[in-house]
């Protein structure tokens, strides 16, 4: 099922990249393991937020961008979940750094496309 405001959860997947990014800036892979457990705390949270938008948009979107794992960032929050104890850092830190920048990418590709929709349809006025 898509949602009704699919500006509003780009826009949540889109913020909530954005605040991945700025808990991580200057991390890597080795140095995000041994982080201090606010780090993790901190974006974990938002890996939720990410998949539960991912989910409520619904997979119409897949078509339109296949270069992102829809079907896994809509999982992924079912794992952070669900299965919390069995985390392993390593595959939270490629979501972080190799697929968090092509979906934060594709979410305002998304959104500009909607919103120019949007303003073409408006622009037109009513229909006749």
């Amino acid at each position: 099922m898509s949602s009704s405001r699919p500006l509003d959860r780009l826009q949540d997947i889109i913020d909530n990249c954005d605040n991945v990014f700025k808990y991580t800036k200057g991390l890597d892979e080795r140095s995000y393991e041994t982080a201090p457990q606010m780090v993790r705390d901190a974006v974990e949270p938002c890996l939720q937020r990410i998949s539960e938008a991912a989910y409520k948009l619904g997979d119409s979107i897949d078509e339109r961008h296949p270069n992102v794992d829809w079907l896994g960032f809509r999982g992924i929050g079912n794992i952070l979940r669900h299965g919390y104890d069995i985390l392993d850092n390593k595959i939270i830190w490629a979501t972080v750094s190799v697929e968090l920048p092509a979906l934060k990418a594709s979410a305002i590709k998304e959104r500009d496309f909607i919103k120019r929709k949007s303003a073409q349809k408006d622009n037109q006025g009513p229909e006749r």
